[in-house]
């Protein structure tokens, strides 16, 4: 589930388009059902293709460009991690009045973990952390740059913009002054002056998937390149509470400059997204809120 503000108009896809997508490029796979997966994304669809498969389409033409890095990406990334990870079985291309690349991957089964609501945070704190320390330890060569993986300060204009934007709906209840305050020392916080690592870049709970309270498989790569490991370390404050959060910490080896900046992306996204989607994509929204608790809580 990506977090990208790229185009307020998704294009609609039906199951129908989907049908004879499927029928036009894939007649093996015909006569399978086709159902729309509900999903929090707002940059692709995703629908069930029988049992053991999904279809992800783009819903933007900024989306476009996951599909060919997830294509390009994927099979390298598959052998190196120690999660699951999703597995492209077809290029689908555009038809049906369908404008753009899609993807066919193999079905990964589990369930988005839920903050504030997990069956072992500590367990699940390590397995993120190892999945990260993982992808940071990548040595694959030619890796594109991270979605969100630059400076903090090209973060700045937006996130104070989102301020002064929560600053006129007080019913969100928001302290702007004191994520103002967080902001401005993540601004101050010394910048990753080492190589660029390996990151997911997009670590939101839809993008993990848990069984029996373990980490099961990370999916939506469209963000995947190198850059600041601060990038990867969301799940910190959008899904671990504050012991499991600092089992996080320990596992990674986290400096304070790192955590800072960390934390201080984590709240950015969030603050940019509460006022985006709060009338529109309930799960985005109560993460964001949730976001923004737990930052301004640890002060």
């Amino acid at each position: 589930m990506s977090t990208r503000q790229r185009d307020p108009r998704p294009l609609p896809v039906t199951d129908d388009q989907v049908r004879r997508l499927i029928a036009g490029q894939f007649p093996q796979w015909a006569g399978l059902p086709v159902e729309r997966f509900p999903s929090g994304g707002t940059v692709n669809a995703m629908f069930r293709l029988g049992d053991a498969m999904v279809v992800r389409l783009p819903l933007t033409a900024g989306g476009v460009g996951d599909v060919t890095t997830e294509r390009e990406w994927l099979p390298r990334l598959a052998a190196a991690l120690p999660t699951a990870v999703p597995e492209v079985l077809a290029a689908g291309e555009p038809g049906e009045g369908y404008p753009w690349p899609w993807s066919v991957y193999r079905w990964l089964p589990g369930e988005n973990p839920g903050a504030g609501a997990l069956s072992d945070p500590v367990r699940l704190a390590e397995d993120l952390a190892g999945f990260v320390s993982a992808m940071r330890g990548l040595g694959l060569p030619g890796a594109p740059r991270a979605h969100r993986g630059g400076p903090v300060a090209t973060l700045d204009a937006a996130t104070r913009a989102a301020i002064e934007a929560l600053r006129g709906i007080p019913e969100e209840g928001v302290d702007c002054d004191a994520a103002a305050a967080v902001w401005a020392r993540t601004l101050r916080a010394p910048g990753w002056t080492g190589p660029p690592v390996w990151l997911h870049a997009d670590l939101m709970p839809g993008n993990l998937l848990v069984r029996e309270g373990r980490l099961s498989a990370v999916i939506d790569f469209g963000c995947t390149g190198e850059g600041d490991p601060a990038c990867d370390l969301f799940p910190a404050w959008n899904l671990l509470p504050a012991p499991a959060r600092a089992v996080f910490r320990e596992a990674l080896g986290v400096d304070d400059a790192t955590w800072v900046r960390g934390r201080g992306r984590t709240l950015s996204q969030a603050l940019i997204a509460l006022p985006h989607h709060r009338r529109t994509n309930p799960a985005m929204a109560a993460n964001a809120r949730h976001v923004i608790r737990a930052v301004l809580a640890e002060g």
